[in-house]
């Protein structure tokens, strides 16, 4: 397995993973939602990347989208992972582990001094790998839509 940028061409196959990551949580999402998220992956004036995993077959395991935001309490920049998808066939063979560990890297490297993510409280399966990083933290989302 290799982790590597997507490309161009990786365009259906990034579809179908972003398609399976809406669908596990339940939200349906526009043909123009996915438009602009492939837009910004490709936009250099943009802080927003996508990676994927990969078998030695070239075959898409699961992809990792991430960017950067502001965190004022200390003046710095974090780096939100945003999306992480590994097929379900596929978890547990240290795909997941591998896409956070790249972005973990990513970090390191631009001195980021923080990585963060959000996960659903019944992602059991993802939780057990989280909680290999960190302990939950004790912050609440709140989520209000503007309609």
């Amino acid at each position: 397995m290799k982790i590597r940028p997507v490309e161009s061409k990786d365009r259906p196959d990034w579809e179908q993973l972003f398609d399976h990551y809406a669908q596990f949580y339940k939200v349906t999402t526009p043909e123009s939602a996915k438009n602009q998220a492939w837009d910004w992956i490709f936009d250099s004036a943009e802080s927003f990347w996508c990676d994927l995993a990969v078998d030695n077959q070239d075959n898409t395991i699961g992809f990792v989208q991430y960017q950067l935001m502001h965190r004022s309490l200390s003046g710095s920049k974090v780096c939100y992972l945003s999306d992480l998808f590994v097929y379900p066939e596929q978890r547990g063979s240290g795909a997941g582990r591998a896409l956070i560990d790249h972005v973990m890297l990513f970090a390191k490297t631009n001195h980021i001094e923080n990585v963060r993510w959000l996960t659903q409280d019944s992602n059991l399966t993802a939780k057990k790998l989280y909680d290999t990083y960190a302990a939950q933290s004790e912050f609440v989302l709140y989520s209000v839509p503007i309609s």
